[in-house]
């Protein structure tokens, strides 16, 4: 950047300052209507200001040579016309005081010295020394100092000229240095692709002298022997003759015999490099087969996850003989968007009131209820097809994501029959427990050839009036459920566990059948006004899955949580209570209570809430793992045909669909 210069107009004002300064100084001139009032000291420290002002100046010119202490007159250059000098007049002392003044003014910084490499500038030709101005030549000196600055900007100029000319001379040496940069990376990488070329070269040399020196073992070898058979041909060339036809016979035989060993080497040599071959096959179809396995496990969570890790299917039961038949239009399922193809979603439900009939004098129209969920199924649903609508989700828990289903629904609405299936064995109407672990078995006997090994451990508990029963006790442990109580496995474990339970493992179908007759046989159940037959507990089959893959060194663990929740019925506190009915009284607010805490504990879940109150029942904590964030639930609500049952019908159905808005978030595989 070129020096701040000072404007030449701003000087022409400075000095006209100072001859106003100079003016109004006392002095000893015969100047009109002037007194002699200061003397040459006052003088001097009123030009102190400009003596500064002429040094600031000397220093922004940067002038090569310090100022002349005595006033000059400035040589005609460039068109300029030189001053007239004003004739000198002799008077009192004053003019010798000014020049005193003048004469004390410091020269100005000199001109830094000029950087090696840099042309000078060229000195002015034929400027003759300025002579000394007298004192009060004011304006003279006020054009000394413009040619002097006029002459330092010619030479700032050509410093500026000189310095963007270096300038740009390093620039093109940066550039030359970058092209050779880059020109010496080029010979560089060529020289490394030549070394590599020459030391493959120098490598099949090497090849190639080994295989030289085997031909030449192989030679050595042939001549020796045809030179024992030169031997023995001179040894038995007596007995020619009589040998010939056998000779030739040998050498034929014996020719037949090379060519054969030849073809066997060669076949041997094909037969080990076609082993080599399909090994490496072998081992990139496993590793092909693994990592479409892992493929497959992503897409299969991630279609689950679409679905929603929160699903709600609703299944209506059908009228069972000696049950009046509801009215039409009582109970609707709509298609879906596709028509009658889709499978239906939604549902319709039809209630009368009354009462408005009774007000107004005339019969109401009934109110109709629209409900939608992931999946309805209507009465006449098999429970082959209501399996085949989850059986994806199962297979998620062999993959290491927790899995809970569970049946909600008043008392005798179908729960237990859709959980663990109808009495006798017969395989058509077989639950979703027995059908889930067949399921269970059948994949990891698939994955088994692909160096998974899977371990179940199976346990079966019913908790009733939040108390722990173990339904797989046998014995002298049959009916001591209060010594079982909820624990975590281990100090720090998330894991947990159920004190005093059997844990059965299990690999076959018939173990788990065996498993579910016992638990069948002590689950509590009591008549009701619903069901002769009711349970009256909230039956957890837990199967706790351990999966290890030894070639890769994975590890997933995962638990499938398999629930009928209990079945209530509203009791009429009007009506006399016995013993029995006092009992079925603490039953239905017991189970009603663990249900309102279940919804609560789903709802705090769907809200991200920082307090899920699992502790607030035993349900809710022992199946706190499988309903957190990183499980997968569903949740089948099953209601009853009949209208009589449409008050309880509809709190279930209005309690699922709350369920169905919630989203608890991603799952997270339970893997090492």
């Amino acid at each position: 950047m070129e020096p701040q210069q000072r404007s030449p107009l701003l000087e022409v004002k400075g000095n006209i300052e100072l001859k106003r300064a100079l003016a109004k100084a006392p002095s000893r001139l015969p100047l009109p209507g002037s007194r002699l009032k200061r003397g040459p000291d006052q003088m001097e420290e009123d030009l102190e200001p400009e003596k500064k002002r002429t040094r600031g100046l000397g220093t922004k010119v940067a002038t090569s040579r310090p100022r002349a202490t005595a006033l000059t007159t400035v040589p005609q250059t460039q068109g300029q016309t030189a001053v007239p000098k004003v004739p000198r007049k002799t008077g009192p002392p004053c003019s010798t005081a000014i020049a005193t003044v003048l004469k004390n003014q410091k020269p100005g910084p000199a001109v830094p010295a000029q950087k090696p490499g840099t042309t000078a500038a060229p000195p002015v030709v034929g400027r003759k020394k300025p002579s000394k101005r007298p004192a009060w030549d004011l304006k003279g000196q006020l054009c000394d100092l413009n040619a002097e600055l006029k002459c330092c900007r010619e030479r700032t100029q050509m410093l500026d000229q000189e310095n963007q000319q270096l300038r740009n001379q390093l620039r093109e040496a940066q550039q030359q240095a970058t092209a050779l940069g880059t020109e010496r990376r080029t010979l560089e990488e060529e020289l490394a692709r030549v070394r590599a070329q020459a030391e493959q070269g120098q490598q099949e040399l090497g090849n190639l002298s080994t295989l030289v020196l085997e031909l030449e073992e192989r030679l050595g070898t042939q001549e020796g022997l045809v030179q024992e058979l030169q031997k023995e041909q001179l040894e038995l060339q007596e007995e020619r003759r009589g040998l010939a036809a056998q000779l030739e016979e040998q050498e034929r035989r014996l020719q037949a015999s090379e060519a054969a060993l030849s073809g066997s080497q060669a076949e041997v040599a094909s037969l080990r490099q076609e082993a080599a071959a399909q090994a490496d096959l072998l081992a990139n179809r496993e590793e092909r087969l693994h990592g479409l396995e892992m493929e497959r496990r992503r897409l299969h969570n991630q279609l689950q996850e679409l679905k929603g890790n929160v699903r709600v299917f609703c299944r209506v039961r059908p009228v069972l003989p000696g049950e009046s038949t509801p009215p039409p239009g009582f109970l609707l399922f709509p298609s879906g968007p596709s028509g009658p193809s889709d499978p239906p979603t939604r549902l319709s439900l039809s209630r009368s009131d009354e009462r408005r009939g009774t007000l107004s004098g005339a019969p109401a129209a009934p109110t109709r209820h629209d409900f939608s969920f992931d999946r309805v199924f209507p009465p006449g649903s098999g429970q082959d097809e209501v399996f085949e609508e989850i059986s994806m989700l199962v297979q998620s828990a062999l993959d290491g994501y927790p899995v809970c289903i569970f049946a909600y629904g008043q008392t005798g609405s179908g729960k237990t029959f859709t959980m663990e299936g109808g009495p006798g064995g017969d395989p058509q109407v077989e639950g979703l427990i027995p059908r889930a672990l067949r399921h269970l078995f059948s994949v990891a006997q698939e994955l088994s050839g692909q160096g998974w090994t899977y371990s179940f451990v199976a346990s079966y508990v019913e908790i009733y009036n939040e108390t722990v029963r173990d339904l797989l006790a046998t014995g002298t442990r049959k009916g001591h459920g209060g010594e079982c109580e909820i624990r975590r496995a281990g100090p720090g474990s998330e894991e947990l566990t159920v004190t005093n339970a059997r844990y059965v493992p299990v690999s076959c179908e018939r173990e788990v059948e065996a498993l579910l007759h016992l638990a069948r046989q002590n689950r509590a159940v009591a008549r009701t006004a619903q069901n002769e037959r009711s349970s009256r507990s909230h039956s957890v089959f837990q199967l706790q899955i351990s999966g290890e893959h030894a070639g890769r060194g994975l590890q997933c663990v995962a638990p499938l949580s398999l629930v009928d929740l209990a079945g209530s019925e509203r009791l009429d506190p009007g009506l006399a209570l016995g013993p029995g009915e006092r009992e079925r009284l603490r039953e239905t607010q017991a189970i009603n209570s663990s249900l309102s805490t279940l919804g609560l504990v789903i709802m705090a879940l769907s809200n991200k809430e920082s307090h899920v109150p699992y502790r607030n029942s035993k349900l809710t904590y022992l199946l706190q793992n499988s309903l957190g964030g990183s499980a997968k639930m569903l949740m089948f609500v099953n209601i009853s045909p009949l209208e009589e049952n449409v008050s309880e019908s509809l709190n279930s159905l209005r309690f699922a669909s709350k369920v169905n808005q919630c989203v608890i978030g991603t799952a997270q595989a339970n893997r090492k």
